[in-house]
């Protein structure tokens, strides 16, 4: 069979994008996957990184589909790039499968992100603009669902947000678990170097992540507020996430300048993150919505505490490995964070469960799942 892959978001800077690098690594090394050809359409800036997967494994293939996502281009363009191969299968490792696409195909969809928080707070564009690119949005998505031979879902709950908002049947449906990614150290800037350059000289507390509305940055800050002014100065906050409008605006906002010890490093590379987490002494994730949510699984590999939203799927992908708090109460926010970094107790049993927890999590789990979809034995 002639499996084909969207590859073209795959990139380990981004949740989808790691997901993607992940499923291609994992399950091409699969021994199974060998009786399948695997053509990925790449962009054409990632053909070399993908050189060395093919000269790794004789049974996959990379062809240059260079149209950009989201794009009435991609709509136009790339149905027929797919065309142009002989795919029995094509995989869409997110919504934005070409509405013109009439080939089998499964689809992943992380999160229901557009339908909970259709804000025009959550988009650069201006209020006409937004509601006619959300209304695409959700055309192109609500065809893919219906068209779709199977749909992936990372958690039981994106599973039930999209039985409850899509009216998709659940057996439709299959969960694979992601996973976080161990990143391997970087010996070329020390942990003291990199420390210094973002100015961190007191025990932290990282929170990972964009800064869209709906990860609560704001409710974060506001919590941190009273914490530094219920606990004292004694511990910093530190924001990982790339630059963009959003975080702009979060750089900018009242919330911010009312607090004295945060750090924003802006986007990191894995080596410098691993540092960061390293030397973490809590990891914070005030969501108000999650399809998954990797960040806090990736503390939880360097041993670091988590408290986390009680909110969507965060309960079921943590479990006992974090303490929860209502994201938009602030005062409890601040309290549980201050439990988290002082009680020694409550933090060896975050840590200890958190290792239990991790073991529910494999790359190679979920693309053995994904190949058992390709091969419609859902």
């Amino acid at each position: 069979m002639n499996i084909g892959i969207d590859a073209r978001m795959m990139n380990p800077g981004c949740g989808i994008g790691r997901y993607i690098e992940q499923l291609v690594v994992h399950i091409l090394a699969l021994p199974e996957s060998k009786e399948h050809t695997f053509v990925l359409f790449v962009k054409k800036n990632q053909l070399p990184i993908y050189r060395m997967l093919q000269e790794q494994y004789s049974h996959v293939k990379f062809v240059e589909a260079d149209v950009h996502w989201y794009t009435w281009k991609e709509q136009r363009e790339l149905p027929k790039i797919i065309r142009g191969y002989d795919i029995d299968l094509m995989h869409f490792p997110h919504w934005n499968v070409p509405y013109a696409y009439g080939g089998p195909f499964v689809v992943t969809v992380h999160d229901l992100i557009m339908y909970h928080f259709p804000r025009p707070s959550a988009t650069t564009l201006g209020p006409l603009k937004f509601f006619i690119k959300d209304k695409i949005h959700r055309l192109i998505l609500r065809r893919a669902v219906k068209k779709a031979e199977h749909i992936l879902v990372p958690t039981e709950f994106t599973k039930h947000d999209v039985h409850t908002t899509l009216r998709i049947p659940e057996e439709k449906m299959t969960v694979t678990y992601e996973a976080p990614s161990m990143i391997m150290p970087d010996k070329e800037e020390s942990a003291l170097e990199i420390l210094e350059k973002y100015q961190i000289f007191k025990p932290h507390v990282i929170c990972v992540g964009a800064a869209y509305p709906h990860k609560n940055l704001l409710g974060l800050l506001r919590a941190w507020k009273i914490f530094e002014e219920t606990y004292g100065s004694d511990y910093q906050l530190v924001l990982v996430g790339k630059k963009s409008a959003f975080y702009d605006t979060i750089m900018n906002s009242d919330e911010m300048k009312a607090c004295k010890q945060v750090v924003y490093t802006g986007f990191v590379s894995d080596s410098v993150l691993r540092v960061l987490y390293e030397t973490a002494s809590l990891s914070v994730i005030p969501s108000l919505y999650e399809g998954f949510g990797l960040p806090p699984l990736e503390a939880m590999q360097y041993g670091i505490p988590v408290v986390s939203s009680d909110k969507t799927c965060l309960p079921e992908v943590l479990g006992e490995a974090a303490l929860y708090t209502d994201p938009e109460n602030p005062e409890q926010l601040a309290s549980v964070m201050y439990t988290g970094l002082t009680d020694e107790h409550i933090r060896n049993a975050l840590i200890e469960n958190g290792k239990r927890e991790l073991g529910r999590y494999r790359w190679e789990t979920l693309a053995k799942q994904t190949l058992v979809v390709y091969e419609g034995k859902y």
